[in-house]
């Protein structure tokens, strides 16, 4: 492949467009874009099966740039190419995803370039990324979700899924723990529809990397299994073709393309430091630059001419072509496996098949009952065969989080067998959280498993779960100091409390089988959410539902679960979880002592916020301020509906290493002590 003066004008083009925006912007990262200009012109234009006309067409590849600081780079060839705007009904708006005034406004407010790419503002953004290694792990799970999808519904003479999945790292990516864990699992994988591009240019925010990185990336990513090729100049649009053609025929493993860059300057003392990575250039130096490309010095976001035809007739052709032959392709296949056709359509669209919900069960009434995670499993079973692109798996813990599905044909997901729906994730949780966003991002139903100490390991891509506002579904077991033996470094303490304060999350702690159920409900419901349902090892008492409310109140958040017989109580019990049981005992105990008692249940305090304030005030009615919170964690947060002058019962320390009815004593989770406790907020 020769550069010609085209190819040169358009890269050069992506490279002004960034140092003007990033100037303007008197903040950003220019470094990174003039750099890798030359790799994703030649990866977009000559490579990258994507229609600009229509960026969710369900085949297309995907792009994903983890060096989310290198922003313009994306944001120039999104609007080069003319990739189209489409808004959250999946409609064509006809105009730009990202116009030239967003460039000229890059960083400012409502602008559709925002200083990291941000999936859903910005059509065209698969993903969002920022925090480095994120991106690479989330485009594991993307390209995952191509060979499951294709092993499910590709039939002979109708390859409908066989995307392939591009990531662009920096040195930063490659530092992040995530990053190994994530490659390491892509190699086991084999997925040889993956490939990372690793700008090598031994720079990073404090400078040169070898202050801090000095290992062989070549020799780690062949020991994780990869294949490995190199470039050594990222302006060698020979070489790149090259390298891209040896990842497009690589049939068993994942590659990784190294690519040796550094930044031309305009001005020959201009260093690759932090001011030339992590700063606006000067206006100076940008002339200087421009000048070098033989560009006009003083235009400003200047697209010369020929350019965007230049785009149009390469991409916006190539696109084209391939997403028309595989629409016409999907007609007749509408025709040929019409169920298959339809649950296409409703994953593309999120919607759940008819009947998913008919036969879940209904726990009849046991003083023993049943642990939050036996019924859990029991239902995800249940659905799993209802929806048939409900999949998941665990970090290594399937056995104890019950989360295997178990019924004929569930299979696993393997390098050698891609439809099976268990995954294993290894113990791997940051990699798994991460994986399970790109999976969902490519609109299949995941989940992933842990204990909800380990939930720390995740955080971080359940975090860009709620910021992309996807209904990734994160199950958590061992919710307390419930799991007793263990001790303090595997009892969650302040994990609800963290999880709760994250925006855009769910959080559902269900307090009996029936309750866990119902939480099932929600959570398949939910298309916008992300939602972590938090269970116990131990076995929870099944309520009698003809005495007690109903558990379909869990889709409220929180609900009445026993009353005073007039409706007038003196005094409120709240709790989620293992507690709502140990909070009827109370309420019983205070009955017969002739106390007016309620008792809410309140699994999920985000579900409950966003009732109207009449429901809220019938539930926690503001005249009752005689309130008690009862929960196995950090009583922080609890304040919002106990008040100020509530007593909150619940955990100040860490846990301790004794079993489970020793740590509910010491810690007064006993039914006298909130008898007390209720006492002792109406004497006041």
């Amino acid at each position: 492949m020769n550069d010609s003066p085209l190819d040169q004008l358009s890269i050069n083009t992506i490279r002004t467009l960034s140092m003007d925006a990033v100037q303007q912007a008197n903040s950003g990262h220019p470094g990174t874009p003039m750099a890798l200009a030359p790799v994703v012109y030649c990866l977009w234009q000559n490579f990258l099966r994507f229609d600009p006309e229509d960026p969710i067409w369900p085949n297309r590849d995907r792009f994903v740039l983890s060096a989310g600081h290198a922003s313009m780079l994306l944001y120039s060839i999104l609007h080069l190419t003319g990739v189209k705007a489409v808004n959250p009904e999946y409609e064509q708006l006809g105009e730009l995803s990202v116009k030239l005034d967003d460039i000229k406004r890059f960083r400012q407010l409502d602008s559709r370039c925002p200083g990291h790419p941000e999936y859903r503002w910005t059509s065209g953004v698969e993903t969002t990324t920022g925090p480095l290694g994120q991106g690479v792990a989330t485009s594991v799970g993307m390209a995952i979700a191509s060979k499951w999808l294709g092993a499910h519904y590709n039939r002979p003479g109708f390859e409908m899924f066989d995307f392939n999945v591009y990531a662009l790292a920096g040195d930063g990516c490659m530092m992040e723990g995530i990053s190994g864990e994530a490659a390491s699992l892509a190699g086991h994988l084999k997925l040889s529809n993956l490939c990372w591009i690793y700008d090598n240019n031994k720079i990073t925010i404090e400078g040169h990397t070898d202050w801090a990185f000095s290992e062989d990336v070549a020799t780690r990513f062949i020991g994780y299994g990869w294949n490995v090729t190199r470039v050594g100049d990222a302006n060698d649009q020979e070489m790149l073709a090259r390298a891209f053609n040896t990842f497009k025929n690589t049939t068993d493993r994942p590659t990784l393309i190294i690519v040796d860059s550094h930044i031309a300057w305009g001005s020959p003392n201009k260093q690759d430091t932090h001011a030339a990575h992590g700063e606006p250039l000067g206006e100076e130096e940008i002339r200087l630059t421009k000048r070098n490309y033989g560009w006009p010095e003083d235009a400003k976001f200047h697209v010369p001419d020929g350019v965007y035809d230049n785009f149009k007739a390469g991409i916006g052709a190539r696109g084209g072509e391939l997403r028309a032959a595989w629409m016409a392709k999907f007609e007749a296949y509408k025709q040929e496996y019409p169920d298959l056709a339809d649950q296409l359509t409703r994953i593309q669209r999120r919607e759940l098949p008819e009947g998913w919900d008919a036969n879940l069960p209904v726990y009849p009434t046991d003083p023993k009952g049943v642990a939050g995670r036996d019924a859990s499993g029991k239902v995800l079973n249940i659905l799993a065969q209802n929806v048939p692109w409900l999949l998941g798996g665990s970090a290594d813990l399937a056995p104890s989080t019950k989360t295997r599905l178990t019924f004929d044909g569930a299979g696993d997901f393997t390098a050698s067998s891609y439809g099976g729906r268990n995954f294993h994730f290894g113990i791997r949780e940051h990699a798994m959280g991460a994986a399970l966003n790109g999976m969902s991002l490519t609109k299949i139903r995941p989940y992933g498993s842990g204990f909800m100490i380990f939930s720390d390991y995740v955080r971080p891509a359940i975090r860009l779960s709620a910021i992309m506002e996807i209904p990734v579904i994160y199950i958590f077991t061992h919710d307390s100091i419930g799991v007793g033996e263990d001790g303090p470094t595997h009892q969650p303490i302040e994990h609800l409390a963290s999880l709760r304060a994250i925006p855009g999350l769910v959080t559902l702690r269900p307090g009996d089988g029936n309750e866990v159920v119902e939480a099932w409900r929600v959570i398949m419901k939910m298309h916008h959410e992300p939602v972590v349902v938090v269970l116990s090892r131990q076995a929870l008492p099944t309520l009698d539902r003809t005495k007690y409310g109903a558990a379909s109140g869990v889709a409220k958040g929180a609900y009445v679960l026993a009353d005073a017989e007039d409706g007038r109580p003196d005094v409120i019990l709240i709790a989620s979880g293992s507690e709502v049981s140990l909070c009827v005992d109370a309420y019983e105990k205070l009955k017969e002592e002739g106390v007016k008692a309620r008792v809410v249940s309140m699994p999920s305090w985000d579900l409950f916020e966003h009732q109207s304030q009449e429901y809220k005030d019938s539930v926690l009615p503001p005249a009752v301020t005689a309130r008690v919170s009862v929960e196995q964690s950090s009583t922080f947060g609890w304040q919002r509906f106990v008040g100020l002058d509530g007593e909150r019962i619940g955990m100040k320390t860490f846990g301790a290493s004794a079993p489970l009815k020793e740590l509910q004593k010491k810690f007064g989770f006993t039914v006298d002590n909130v008898v007390a406790a209720a006492k002792r907020q109406l004497a006041k």
